[in-house]
C-alpha cells in the first residue's frame, strides 16, 4: 500500500535503498533562500535530492500580478519530477525541518494536484531524523530520470474570482492558515498590506503539530477540522496563507484526518492584495 499523507521515521528508514522510493529534501528559509541548499549539501537523508522552493516548486513571480510563490507550470514541474526519477511507480517522500510546514507540504500538494497518489511527508522532518540518530549523507545525489505523466486534478485549487464569488455563501468556508497575529493584521513583516480576506476564519497551520513538531494524532486532527468546518462540506473548504505554501500544511493535515480534500487558493494573501479593489479586513 502506498503512503499518501504521512510516514514515520522508522518506516522511511526501512526503504532507504529502494530504487522505487524518491526522497526529496525541501528545507527552505524565507529569510535566507539559499540556506536550505547549503544545509542539504552538508547533511541530508541518504539518497535524497534537493528541491528549492523558489526554483523548483514555483514559477517566476510577476510583480503586481501574482503572489510570492506562484504554482509551477505543468510543463516545468513535469520535467523537474522526471529529472528527479519519479514516475507512477515511485513512492515520493518529502521532508523539511519544520514538521512539513514549509516546502515539504507544498511538494505533497503539487503531487496531489498532478494526480500522483504515492506521496507522503516525513512526520517530524529532518530534526526527528537526527533525533533518532538515523544515517546521513553529504554532497549531491542523483537518480536515474524517469517519465512523469501528470493526471491533473484541477478542482483542487481556486482563484481570486472564485473567492469573491463565494465569500458570503453560507455553505462555504475560507480559512487563513497564517498565525493569528498576521491574520489580525497586528504583526505583518512579510507582505506590504496587513489583515485578512473578509469572512475568512483563522486556522493557524502550527495547530496541526505537537510540541515536538509531529502531526497530532489522526483523531485530534479530525476533531479540529470538524469544528472548523461546522456544517460545510469539506469540498467547500478553501485554504490560503501568505503565498500558498503553509496553507498546504492544513490541506495535508485535513487529508490525513480522513475527512477528504479541501481546496487551495495558491495566490493567497500576497496575490489578493495586488488588486486594491479587493476587500481587506483587520482584527
Amino acid at each position: 500500500m502506498p503512503y499518501t499523507t504521512l510516514i514515520s521515521i522508522t518506516e522511511l528508514a526501512e526503504h532507504l535503498n529502494d530504487p522505487d522510493w524518491a526522497i526529496i529534501d525541501c528545507r527552505f528559509s524565507l529569510a535566507d533562500p539559499e540556506r536550505g541548499r547549503r544545509d542539504y549539501f552538508s547533511a541530508h537523508i541518504p539518497g535524497g535530492l534537493y528541491a528549492h522552493l523558489d526554483e523548483d516548486l514555483c514559477s517566476p513571480v510577476i510583480k503586481g500580478v501574482t503572489g510570492r510563490h506562484p504554482l509551477p507550470s505543468i510543463t516545468g514541474i513535469t520535467q523537474t519530477l522526471s529529472n528527479w526519477g519519479i514516475d507512477s511507480d515511485v513512492q515520493v517522500i518529502a521532508y523539511d525541518e519544520s514538521g512539513g510546514a514549509m516546502a515539504a507540504a507544498r511538494l505533497w500538494w503539487i503531487l496531489h494536484w498532478l494526480g500522483h497518489e504515492s506521496k507522503a511527508v516525513l512526520d517530524g522532518g529532518w530534526q526527528a531524523w537526527l533525533n533518532k540518530e538515523k544515517p546521513i549523507h553529504s554532497g549531491i545525489e542523483r537518480r536515474t530520470p524517469r517519465n512523469f505523466i501528470p493526471q491533473m486534478k484541477p478542482n483542487l485549487f481556486v482563484d481570486s474570482a472564485i473567492i469573491l464569488e463565494r465569500i458570503s455563501e453560507p455553505d462555504s468556508r475560507l480559512f487563513d492558515s497564517r498565525t493569528v497575529d498576521r491574520y489580525r493584521g497586528e504583526n505583518e513583516t512579510i507582505d506590504p498590506v496587513a489583515g485578512h480576506i473578509p469572512g475568512s476564519i483563522s486556522a493557524p497551520y502550527p495547530d496541526n503539530l505537537d510540541t515536538e513538531g509531529r502531526f497530532l494524532p489522526r483523531e485530534a486532527l479530525r476533531a479540529r477540522f470538524q469544528s472548523l468546518l461546522g456544517v460545510a462540506p469539506v469540498e467547500n473548504a478553501i485554504f490560503y496563507c501568505g503565498s500558498g505554501v503553509t496553507a498546504t500544511h492544513n490541506l495535508l493535515a485535513l487529508a490525513h484526518s480522513g475527512l477528504g480534500d479541501g481546496r487551495l487558493y495558491p495566490g493567497s494573501w500576497s496575490e489578493w492584495i495586488t488588486d486594491p479593489s479587493r476587500p481587506v479586513e483587520k482584527g
